[in-house]
Order: structure tokens, then C-alpha cells, then sequence
């Protein structure tokens, strides 16, 4: 062998052993990042079909903003602040946080925060159904881990970083990573893992980096402060300086009307050239010092950080508008849009939704694999061996089962009982966490049976308690053109099939492990090195 093909092993071979453990270290976390994530890519759809009691009201950003006014003002017209959230094509309600004014005694206590307002945006009044945190529970728990901040997000982060690694490391190891692309050998033990894994991860290798390298972007300011922290004193600053945010100014104590919003919103969408309001905020509402701040919708363009135009809330005369973004700003709004997926329409949503459950499955082929290079007949698994399997068990089988027993908690909790959204939540927990402890009693092979079993039976519950408590049923649903629901019910059905096929397939008899012969030569140096890289 010659010195340069000495270095290249090598390096193929530093880089096995990096993309192996950086990738079971952080796998399974990675495995719920990628299956939540892509979940909340309909994120307001979920919302939707979790509040059946509300029919989607189209109605122009300018009426709701309109409607969402008059219900402040008849209910909170003295706060210091109103942020009001318009609704969209794919939303249902127009969303609301109010803030109140501090007690000028400053030994007072804080006021208490104003929950969440959802209004109707046709009629401004208060929407009536069932509480619940529907599609924003998958998208929270995708970067936040249920962990309190700011620790799920470094844990997510850290999880993002060991993925990047594992991508570029998994490339240069795997020498002929796009010819083997086009080969899966079915029935063939680790082989059909590797092949599973090496598929599952070409597919869309692009999308896997981008949506991992822009999900780390869209928290590099928490990761790394010290850049802004050095030249910003206070840090607060650079965000006047990157967004043109100018310092809250103060109520004046003198009363004035505020003006008509929908005129404000028009002439905001009018400098846009058309692009839609997103975001209203009120500060000092009813006061001579008011301002209205409209911040333009990240649906409309690639960058996800939509401009904003402040306007005096006494009279309407337009005050500022944020700074012309520079090739930093603009960049970093852009990785945001790339990542969240706002801008895509129904067509591209679905390619990110497919796409990233590809990142899902090769997440569990790499894991899947991990185990069956290991597992040698007649030997004793060893501690770490039986870990991984049960963890694998753990997250692969039971996270989808947690996931659908939130959308069946959702139909089977009564519609008005309080802190029914908390139940909502820890019936996913308790399903995924219960499901996972419960395997721990069971041989593996028979645990990876039943999980999956159990799985597959309550992703197909769903569709069939939703037609029993709703009467918006498939059928139903398909006569009238409900395309929301007949959507929800076919990917649980689509769900149920694929988790029951594999239990299925592990009923069946598993055959022998199959065995790699090691043969010296330039002709088995590729195939050997593929296998190691697992």
C-alpha cells in the first residue's frame, strides 16, 4: 500500500469512528428532534384538526386586525402593550398577549401575565373550544426537549452539532456512498441495514444539511453571545441596530384616541408591494404616546424576519421602519425561512414533511445498525450492546406511539375539562415513557414485536375515535371535501400500516447475521470500509 492510500485509510477510518459515536451518542435524541420537527412543519393544521369545533374563517388581515381592536378595547384598554398575531390561510384565530402596566409602587408584585386570547377573526369575539396546545407541542419539544430553557435547547443544540459531524464524516467515509445508493438487498441481516441506512441518508443528504446547519443558525446568538457581548454595551443594543427596534417609549399620561388600524395595515402592505401583515404591536394603546408597529408575515418571502413600519397610534402619520437588512442580517433571516419552512407552499410543505422522515429513518437504520454489526450469534451481548437495543426499542418503537396517543387524548379528554392541554401533553409522555419501561420486561425480539403492535393499533385508533366523537369521520370528510381531515386520518392509517408491517416482519423468523469474510486486496477495501463505518 502505498503512502498516500495509508493516509486515506486512515482518514476513512478516523472518520468511521467519529460518524459511529457521534451518531448513537446523540441518536435517539436526534430520532425525536427529526420526527417531532417534521410533525410541525403542519404545525397549524395539527392546531386545526385538534380544535374541531372551529370552522377556518377567511377573512382580510386589515378586518382582523380591525376585530381584534375592538375586542381589546372593550376588554383591556389600559395595558401598556397588545401583540396581536393575524391570521392566515392556514390558521383558524386571531392570537393575543396582552401585558399590563407595572404598579408604580415598587414593592408591589408584578402584575400577573394575561393568558393567550384566540378571537374569531370575522366577529372579534372569543373562540369557544377546547384548550390545547395541538401542532405547537411537537414544534416546541423539537428544539426545547421539554427541558426547561435554557437547557433543551444547548442539549438541542449540542444533538445538532454531533448530526452535522456525523453527516460530513458519514460522507467521507463512505467511499462509494452514491453507487450503493442505488442497492438494498432485502433479507441479507447487517448488509440490508447498511444498505437501508446508506439510502435513507443519500436520498436527501442536501436537505439533511441544510436543515440541521440552519437549525443550529437559528440559535447561534445563544450559543455563541460573546461576539455581540464585546461590542455592545448594553447587548440589548445590537438589536436596534440589526432591526431598527427603537427603545419602548414611555405612556405620556395624556389620554387620545387610537386610530383606525385598518388603514395603517393597508398602507403597511402597500410600501411591501403587496406582502401581508403578520403582526400588529400596540404599545401605550389610548394614549398620546401610542405607537402601532406592523411587522410584515415571514410566510411571504424566503427571509423568515419580516420587515416592520411604526406608525403613531394618535393620529396614523408612519414614524420609522426598520433598517434595510445587510448581507448578515439578510443571511440569517433567509437560514430561519430555510428551516422553519413558512415560505412553502402546500407542495414544497409535503417535500419537507417526506424529507424529513427520511432524516427519521436514517437516524434508526444508523442505530438499527449500530446493533446488528454486534450482535454475534452464541456470544454474550455485552452492557453497552443491551443498552442500545433497549433504547432503540425505547425511542424508535415508542416515541410514534406517545405521538398518536396526544392526537387520541385529544378526542377521548373531555372537550371542557380544565388543564385538559397539560393531559394532552403527558399522555404522550406517559404512553411513550410507560410503553418503553413496560419493553423492559420482555425479550428483546418480543418487545420490538408488541411495541410495534401497540403502535400501529393506536395510530389507527385515531381515525376511528376522531369519525365516533367528531362526525368528521374519512368518509364523511371525503363526501364534503374536508381536505384537513381526510389528510390527518390517511398519514395515521398510512402510520398504522407501516409500524404493524414491522412488527409483522419482526414476528417473522430472524435469520443468521450475516458474516463479512475478510479478504486482503484492493477489491474488498470498499466493502470492508462501508462495514466499519456503521
Amino acid at each position: 500500500m502505498t503512502p498516500a492510500a495509508a493516509k486515506e485509510s486512515g482518514l476513512r477510518r478516523s472518520m468511521a469512528w467519529i460518524h459511529t459515536w457521534l451518531g448513537l451518542l446523540a441518536g435517539w435524541i436526534l430520532f425525536a428532534m427529526f420526527l417531532t420537527g417534521t410533525a410541525s412543519y403542519f404545525r397549524p393544521e395539527i392546531t386545526r384538526w385538534m380544535q374541531p369545533e372551529i370552522a377556518l374563517s377567511r377573512v382580510s388581515p386589515e378586518h382582523a386586525a380591525q376585530t381584534a381592536i375592538a375586542h381589546m378595547q372593550a376588554a383591556f384598554p389600559r395595558d401598556e402593550q397588545w401583540t396581536i398575531y393575524l391570521p392566515d390561510e392556514r390558521t383558524t384565530a386571531t392570537r393575543i398577549f396582552t401585558r399590563a402596566r407595572d404598579n408604580p409602587d415598587p414593592k408591589a408584585p408584578r402584575p400577573p401575565r394575561t393568558p393567550e386570547i384566540r378571537l374569531d377573526p370575522a366577529t372579534g369575539a372569543t373562540l369557544n373550544a377546547r384548550e390545547t396546545r395541538g401542532g405547537e407541542h411537537f414544534y416546541r419539544f423539537h428544539f426545547q426537549l421539554q427541558i426547561p430553557h435554557p437547557w433543551g435547547r444547548w442539549l438541542a443544540g449540542l444533538c445538532a452539532m454531533f448530526m452535522l459531524t456525523a453527516i460530513v464524516s458519514g460522507v467521507i467515509t463512505h467511499k462509494r456512498i452514491f453507487v450503493d445508493f442505488f442497492t438494498l438487498r432485502w433479507k441479507k441481516g447487517q448488509r440490508s441495514w447498511l444498505d437501508a441506512h446508506n439510502v435513507s441518508a443519500v436520498l436527501a443528504l442536501p436537505f439533511h444539511a441544510m436543515i440541521t446547519y440552519t437549525g443550529l443558525i437559528t440559535l447561534v446568538l445563544m450559543y455563541m453571545p460573546w461576539p455581540i457581548a464585546a461590542n455592545y454595551k448594553p447587548p440589548s443594543a445590537f438589536a436596534a441596530d440589526a432591526y431598527g427596534r427603537e427603545d419602548e417609549t414611555e405612556a405620556s399620561g395624556r389620554p387620545a384616541p387610537l386610530t383606525d388600524i385598518g388603514p395603517l395595515a393597508r398602507a403597511a402592505a402597500a410600501e411591501w408591494h403587496g406582502g401581508r401583515p403578520g403582526r400588529i404591536v400596540v404599545r401605550n394603546p389610548n394614549d398620546a404616546a401610542a405607537t402601532v408597529a406592523i411587522i410584515r408575515d415571514g410566510a411571504d418571502t424566503l427571509n423568515a424576519r419580516g420587515q416592520s413600519i411604526t406608525y403613531s397610534g394618535v393620529d396614523g402619520h408612519r414614524l420609522s421602519a426598520s433598517p434595510a437588512p445587510g448581507p448578515a442580517i439578510t443571511t440569517a433571516g433567509v437560514m430561519l425561512g430555510l428551516h422553519m419552512g413558512w415560505f412553502a407552499g402546500p407542495v414544497l410543505r409535503w417535500c419537507y414533511f417526506l424529507l424529513g422522515l427520511t432524516g427519521a429513518a436514517m437516524v434508526a437504520t444508523g442505530l438499527m445498525l449500530w446493533t446488528a454489526k454486534r450482535g454475534k450469534p452464541g456470544a454474550m451481548p455485552f452492557f453497552g450492546y443491551r443498552l442500545v437495543q433497549r433504547l432503540n426499542i425505547g425511542a424508535i418503537a415508542c416515541l410514534p406511539a406517545g405521538m398518536a396517543a396526544f392526537l387520541l387524548a385529544n378526542r377521548l379528554i373531555p372537550a371542557t375539562l380544565p388543564g385538559r392541554a397539560d393531559l394532552e401533553v403527558s399522555t404522550m409522555f406517559w404512553m411513550w415513557f410507560g410503553l418503553a419501561a413496560a419493553s423492559l420486561l420482555r425479550p428483546v425480539r418480543r418487545a420490538w414485536i408488541e411495541t410495534l403492535a401497540i403502535a400501529a393499533a393506536i395510530c389507527a385508533a385515531v381515525p376511528l375515535v376522531n369519525a365516533l366523537t367528531t362526525g368528521r369521520g374519512l368518509i364523511h370528510s371525503i363526501m364534503v371535501g374536508d381536505g384537513l381531515f381526510i389528510a390527518v386520518d390517511l398519514v395515521m392509517l398510512c402510520a398504522a400500516a407501516l409500524l404493524g408491517f414491522a412488527a409483522w416482519h419482526a414476528a417473522r423468523k430472524p435469520l443468521p447475521a450475516s458474516r463479512t469474510r475478510r479478504v486482503s486486496g484492493p477489491k474488498a477495501a470498499a466493502p470492508r470500509e462501508m462495514v466499519d463505518a456503521a
